[in-house]
């Protein structure tokens, strides 16, 4: 029985008007590893710590949004190197059921609930325990207890697996960050915006990008 590591970052927010500052999509991102991967921890914190010592200031970590090219350069040639799976899903907001407008708090609990339905049947079997380590939410709190809709989603879908739920700081996983700058890579490309490390760094750990809305 094996123990698997998916470490979950979200992008977007969750405005369903065509206001600017309004995002296309609201998403949710993965990088998984399986078993013992200190490694791979290890290695991230080390070029964290070697990065502040070149005189790059990350008390937050590593983020792909705000980090230099140069960071992002070296972060994607690590995460190429590590090879965790990788998997995206975007809801084109656009898109959404009139339904689903009027209730835009809905829109966090959709995104995760398609996301892990499609994967958990594909990284884990019967008797598994997979450890799902989001990112602290940035999404309204006033909206909804997101750690409620995750929790819902994680036990609605369990079946016969052990699935724990850890929501964390995104500094504190490196896991998180891995997500987090795959998924930002993902949906440039998805905007038609550029990124010069998807097809190299990306593209050939990425395992699914699901629209089940369709695209902008």
């Amino acid at each position: 029985m094996a123990e698997i590591y998916m470490y979950a970052d979200e992008t977007g927010n969750m405005d369903l008007t065509r206001t600017p500052g309004a995002s296309l999509y609201f998403g949710f991102g993965t990088a998984v590893f399986v078993g013992e991967h200190g490694k791979e921890i290890w290695e991230g914190l080390r070029l964290r710590c070697d990065l502040e010592r070149r005189g790059v200031n990350l008390p937050r970590g590593l983020h792909a949004k705000d980090d230099s090219h140069a960071t992002r350069e070296e972060v994607f040639d690590l995460i190429g190197r590590q090879v965790p799976r990788l998997d995206a899903t975007f809801l084109c907001k656009s898109r959404a059921h009139p339904s689903i407008r009027e209730r835009s708090h809905w829109l966090y609990k959709l995104a995760w609930y398609s996301h892990f339905r499609e994967l958990l049947p594909l990284i884990s079997r019967s008797g598994d325990t997979i450890y799902v380590i989001v990112a602290t939410l940035t999404t309204n709190r006033r909206l909804m207890d997101a750690r409620e809709a995750l929790a819902d989603v994680c036990r609605e879908l369990a079946a016969d697996r052990d699935v724990v739920l850890c929501i964390w700081d995104a500094q504190s996983a490196w896991g998180i960050q891995v997500a987090d700058y795959s998924l930002w890579g993902v949906q440039r490309i998805l905007e038609g915006r550029q990124c010069k490390w998807f097809e190299t760094h990306i593209q050939p750990n990425l395992a699914s990008l699901l629209t089940p809305w369709g695209t902008a």
